[in-house]
């Protein structure tokens, strides 16, 4: 089991682990020229797509010099990750503000579930790959063999755990199995357009997850 755990320490991992820290830690940017980089990445990203987009795209928009960026951002590939784990922590900041307002753990389920979906659809970058280019995101999630839905799921783990540790959900509940039937229904619905769910309608979200996902918080007879 520790080895298992242990291979997942993966860089998607580390990434949705870092920036849920910074959340909670209320971390803030203090290097000027470093916000304006990522500020320029995000709306470069999302206007021509990370792929056909270079470091002196970035630059340009920026108005620095090329130099400039690769100061601090030595790669391409790392000025994605930080790019990304703003966005991360963009969404777990709202999602600790959401659940915060629930007063049961059926309550913070809901409210996570409903707030997820909201917040990745409504992400110009990852909401507009969703929109444009769905095939695209599914590969890149299938090519890294399923890591990033396995950091999700273990961050949700962490949230039942904490809920089983304040006797809020029984001792005999797999807080692992759960997390991981929550995060693929939300994948799927986020990768799958549905004809039944819409997935604009909250009280239509609100009640998918009281019937099916609230249920799975009870331990089996």
């Amino acid at each position: 089991m520790a080895d298992a755990e242990s291979g997942m320490a993966s860089g998607a991992e580390r990434l949705i682990a870092r920036a849920y820290i910074e959340a909670l830690e209320q971390v803030d940017e203090v290097d000027e020229i470093r916000l304006r980089l990522l500020d320029s990445a995000y709306e470069q990203f999302c206007r021509m797509g990370i792929q056909r987009s270079t470091m002196e795209d970035v630059a340009r928009r920026a108005e620095v010099s090329r130099i400039t960026v690769y100061r601090r951002f030595a790669t391409k590939d790392t000025l994605v990750e930080q790019v990304i784990l703003r966005e991360f922590r963009r969404y777990f900041d709202q999602f600790l503000v959401d659940i915060r307002q629930a007063r049961t753990v059926s309550d913070r389920v809901v409210m996570g579930f409903v707030s997820s979906l909201r917040a990745i659809r409504g992400n110009p970058l990852i909401g507009g790959m969703l929109a444009t280019d769905p095939d695209l995101l599914v590969s890149i999630l299938m090519r890294d063999e399923g890591r990033t839905v396995a950091a999700v799921r273990q961050f949700v783990a962490g949230q039942l755990r904490r809920e089983q540790g304040a006797g809020n959900i029984g001792a005999g509940v797999d807080t692992d199995m759960v997390a991981e039937l929550m995060v693929r229904v939300c994948a799927s619905f986020l990768a799958i357009p549905s004809q039944l769910i819409d997935l604009d309608d909250e009280t239509q979200l609100t009640s998918l997850a009281e019937r099916f996902l609230v249920p799975m918080l009870e331990a089996p007879a």
